[in-house]
């Protein structure tokens, strides 16, 4: 009887031209290189990137957290070079022994 319904609706669409097809808007398939292969081909054309898998230095410096409470430390002591959060911490390290503060460095690994 006429035409079907989707074929009007496609019709009356100003905006989609049916002669427009898409050329030369395929996508390449990427083929994946393990590292041995990515070694093998840049010694050939002589330029190396992937020397090792190391990964390059941080660029941001470490966060500090306090030697007690593990919380992020704004401050540090400056007689027993220990990190503390807040006062209460720092009343703690105050009347802590001198061995004691030697086995905090220690398991931070900063012991003089």
């Amino acid at each position: 009887m006429g035409e079907p319904k989707e074929k009007k609706a496609r019709s009356c669409l100003a905006f989609k031209n049916s002669k427009y097809q898409e050329v030369g808007f395929t996508q390449k398939v990427k083929t994946w290189k393990n590292l041995k292969q990515i070694i093998s081909s840049q010694k050939s054309t002589g330029e190396i990137a992937y020397a090792s898998i190391d990964a390059p230095d941080a660029t941001k410096p470490a966060k500090k957290y306090s030697d007690l409470s593990g919380l992020p430390a704004p401050y540090v002591d400056p007689k027993t070079k220990l990190r503390y959060a807040d006062s209460d911490e720092y009343q703690r390290i105050q009347h802590m022994s001198n061995d004691t503060v030697i086995g905090f460095l220690l398991l931070r690994r900063a012991a003089q």
